[in-house]
């Protein structure tokens, strides 16, 4: 049966926007003059065995799209969105029947009426739990949900929703499980790069089953977090490379690069709780509903065009996810207001 191609599948139109996309691309990360990094040449896949030093994966969601050092930057998300909306909308497996693939996640919402919770709140029902016999206690590794870009040299990005799941061994060693699924849809086909192409594959399909050597770390985001809110201020700050005190879009970042490392105790999460607290401009603007069904507290901070949306636990004061949102449009690259640039969300 005949498969087409990604590109084969689009409309007459929507070649156009894509290929239109692809340009201003290409112009943009050629241009030494607009003040931003190029594209390393040698990009790899999501799943690529490049490792940095750290352990993260090339393809880490906040390393292709938040600001920090070491890290691309948000341009690459706003000239490539429209080609994700083409592509997204029109790659399908052969065969008339087939379900097409969910299609990127929209805003989360605030529940109208909600009555928002200030975020010293949430800090003080986190030290609550702390206090308690039988808090959770942090565990090296992660569960993690997330919808980021997926970016290479050669193709347009698609958005990848995929679920992981590390796990740390008593002699240092450790397991990472990759799957490509969508919780919002079970059971509908979803977008993977794996192998480098962009195509469909079924729900819970693996994408990475690796088991890895003992290894170690005394160097954040390897090393146990202190609890502390000053040392781990430093501790995160040490995370993003960087003397300088975090802004709060970088502190941002660097929790979720801590929470992509480690599943917090009771008292890491009352110390991070209380770090959020005293961050300027995250202001609280009332209950979401998140894309596992959890409710949640909301905390935004509008920065340099984007909108960092935290979400909190109003039961124990802990973090349940991070997403990224455009406040601003851009017809020049495709983009619209309110387009979700990526989500994480994480679990015990």
């Amino acid at each position: 049966m005949l498969r087409l191609t990604a590109w084969e599948q689009l409309g007459v139109d929507e070649v156009a926007v894509a290929l239109n996309a692809e340009r201003r691309l290409e112009q943009l990360l050629r241009d030494p003059g607009n003040g931003l990094p190029g594209r390393p040449r040698d990009r790899r896949g999501l799943l690529s065995d490049r490792r940095d030093p750290e352990g993260r994966r090339p393809g880490h969601v906040r390393g292709l799209l938040l600001p920090g050092p070491r890290r691309l930057r948000l341009a690459w998300g706003l000239a490539a969105t429209a080609v994700v909306a083409a592509l997204t909308l029109a790659l399908v497996l052969s065969g008339p029947s087939t379900p097409r693939a969910v299609a990127a996640p929209r805003p989360l919402v605030v529940e109208t009426g909600s009555t928002p919770v200030p975020l010293h709140r949430m800090a003080e029902l986190a030290s609550a739990v702390a206090g308690t016999d039988d808090a959770p206690r942090l565990r090296k590794g992660t569960h993690v949900q997330s919808w980021s870009l997926g970016m290479s040299d050669d193709k347009p990005p698609i958005t990848l929703p995929e679920e992981r799941i590390v796990r740390w061994r008593a002699d240092d060693s450790h397991t990472e499980l990759v799957v490509a699924t969508d919780p919002r849809q079970p059971g509908r086909p979803v977008l993977s790069d794996e192998g480098g192409e962009p195509h469909l594959v079924d729900d819970g399909h693996v994408l990475l089953d690796r088991t890895y050597p003992p290894s170690w770390s005394d160097a954040p985001p390897k090393s146990p977090p202190p609890r502390d809110p000053a040392r781990l201020r430093a501790y995160l700050m040490e995370a993003q490379y960087t003397d300088t005190p975090l802004t709060t879009p970088e502190l941002l970042d660097a929790m979720a690069t801590l929470l992509d490392n480690w599943t917090l105790g009771a008292r890491e999460s009352a110390a991070l709780t209380r770090l959020l607290a005293g961050a300027e401009g995250l202001r609280p603007v009332g209950r979401v509903t998140d894309r596992l069904g959890r409710h949640g507290q909301a905390y935004v901070n509008d920065s340099r065009g984007v909108r960092r949306m935290l979400i909190m636990d109003p039961a124990t004061g802990t973090v349940l996810g991070l997403e990224s949102t455009l406040t601003q449009p851009d017809p020049a690259y495709g983009v619209k207001e309110g387009d979700v640039m990526s989500y994480s969300a994480w679990m015990r």
